[in-house]
């Protein structure tokens, strides 16, 4: 069902597509939350309307597009219109709408992933990788969990922050996508493109693969074969990396709070959100565990 809108949200819209001489007029809510999201169907146009204060990650992910496109790596394209925008306070970018995709297989993410970390870090600003980010706002926001395990997780979040600055080396510093799993590395007609440049930056490739080898290892949601062939299409296992723990367990941490943030809006994350806290607390037996929802 399509989000109804309100009139101050069609402002903002309105406001931004007259900057860069969009017409707004039709246009239809796909999502509308923190971040807003619009289609603009007559001209085959995607807006995206970011949160009050997220005007340099806005800025970043256009740099980020336009490198891609430059590099001939196949992602979502912005639409040639000087941007971001800002509209009431709040950044807005531009996208040409993809056709009709799904979810792209661990093969197709291997061989993205693969394409992107062979690329020479780029000569643009794009901020040093934190796996961490939001991780503190979104327990902060967890009222519905007990205190014992918001405790417990607190003291997690800050052990992994101190293991994260001193993670063994690995393979050299590249850019990375920041959020490499199938909904976000898609499959269209045309073939596999990336999508969701938000958490774009420089660091460890191994942020990127420990997404898919998590949900091997913990989540059950890639099968061992899958998983095998993932590594040979990629031509390396992260799990075997001395450091891999560590990038493990901060992935959990983010599947987790994910969850527990939500729980505190929407009851049909409750039982998931303290089911997520059970495993990594031992008390729902040895992994891999069979996690709903985001992974």
């Amino acid at each position: 069902m399509t989000p109804s809108a309100s009139e101050p949200a069609r402002h903002v819209l309105k406001q931004a597509c007259c900057v860069v001489g969009l017409d707004s007029d039709g246009a239809e809510p796909l999502r509308l939350a923190e971040n807003q999201i619009w289609r603009l169907p007559r001209q085959r146009v995607i807006v995206r309307i970011a949160r009050e204060g997220q005007s340099a990650a806005a800025a970043r992910e256009v740099r980020v597009a336009r490198w891609l496109a430059r590099e001939n790596v196949p992602a979502v394209r912005l639409v040639d219109v000087e941007q971001p925008v800002e509209a009431d306070g709040r950044p807005v970018t531009f996208w040409a709408e993809l056709p009709p995709q799904q979810h792209g297989s661990v093969e197709d993410v291997a061989e993205l992933l693969a394409r992107l970390h062979s690329l020479t870090t780029p000569a643009i600003e794009l901020g040093y990788l934190d796996p961490f980010v939001r991780v503190g706002e979104r327990l902060h926001a967890a009222t519905t969990i007990r205190d014992d395990d918001k405790q417990w997780l607190n003291a997690l979040h800050s052990d992994l922050l101190a293991a994260w600055a001193e993670r063994p080396a690995g393979l050299p510093d590249r850019a990375v996508h920041g959020d490499a799993w199938p909904g976000n590395i898609v499959r269209t007609a045309g073939g596999v493109l990336m999508m969701d440049l938000e958490r774009f930056s420089v660091g460890p490739p191994e942020w990127d693969l420990v997404s898919t080898a998590v949900r091997a290892k913990t989540t059950g949601a890639v099968s061992a074969r899958e998983y095998d062939r993932f590594c040979a299409v990629y031509g390396y296992d992260v799990t075997a990396w001395e450091g891999y723990p560590i990038l493990a367990r901060a992935r959990e941490l983010r599947m987790v709070t994910y969850a527990a943030q939500h729980a505190a809006d929407n009851t049909e994350w409750g039982n998931q959100a303290q089911f997520r806290i059970d495993c990594l607390r031992g008390r729902s037996g040895p992994r891999p565990w069979s996690w709903k929802g985001i992974l």
